[in-house]
C-alpha cells in the first residue's frame, strides 16, 4: 500500500434515516482511516439531506485500505444517535491518484439507510532518500589498488 496523504472531500448525504421525531436531525459525520479520527461540523437542523463541503486531510502508512464515515445526530439532551456508516475501499484511488465525488451507500445493521457522497485524493510521499549506485572509484575519491 502506498505511503502519503489522503484527502477527503465530505460534500453531503441524502435518504438518511431521520433519528429525531419531533424536529429535524442534527447530522455531522466521523471519518476514521485506521486510528486518525477527524469530525465533521454539525449540519443544525439539516436532517436527512446535509451538506458539509468539507475537506480533511490524513497520513496514509503501510496497510491502510479504508476509510470508515459514521453518521451520527447530535443530540443534547441525551447520546448522539447512530444514523449509520460507510466504508470506502482505498485500492481504487491508489491506482487513479484521485476520485471525484461519487455516492456510496450509507447502512445500518447490514440495511440500506441513505447515501454520502464523498470525493478523494491520494497525495504519494515522495521517498526520504534516493537510492545511488556508486561505482567503487567514485566512493571516496580513490580506488582500491589491486
Amino acid at each position: 500500500m502506498p505511503i502519503g496523504k489522503l484527502e477527503v472531500l465530505l460534500v453531503g448525504a441524502k435518504g438518511l434515516e431521520n433519528t429525531d421525531f419531533l424536529c429535524n436531525m442534527d447530522p455531522y459525520v466521523v471519518i476514521t482511516c485506521r486510528t486518525q479520527e477527524q469530525k465533521s461540523s454539525v449540519a443544525s437542523g439539516k436532517g436527512t439531506e446535509p451538506e458539509w463541503n468539507e475537506t480533511f486531510l490524513f497520513n496514509l502508512s503501510e496497510g491502510v485500505s479504508e476509510i470508515s464515515l459514521k453518521i451520527m445526530d447530535s443530540d443534547n439532551l441525551s447520546d448522539d444517535d447512530f444514523v449509520g456508516q460507510a466504508s470506502i475501499p482505498l485500492e481504487p484511488l491508489f491506482t487513479e491518484g484521485s476520485l471525484p465525488p461519487a455516492v456510496y451507500n450509507v447502512v445500518k445493521e447490514q440495511r440500506y439507510c441513505g447515501e454520502i457522497k464523498v470525493g478523494l485524493n491520494f497525495i504519494p510521499e515522495e521517498p526520504r532518500y534516493t537510492e545511488r549506485c556508486f561505482e567503487q572509484e567514485d566512493f571516496g575519491g580513490w580506488k582500491e589498488s589491486s
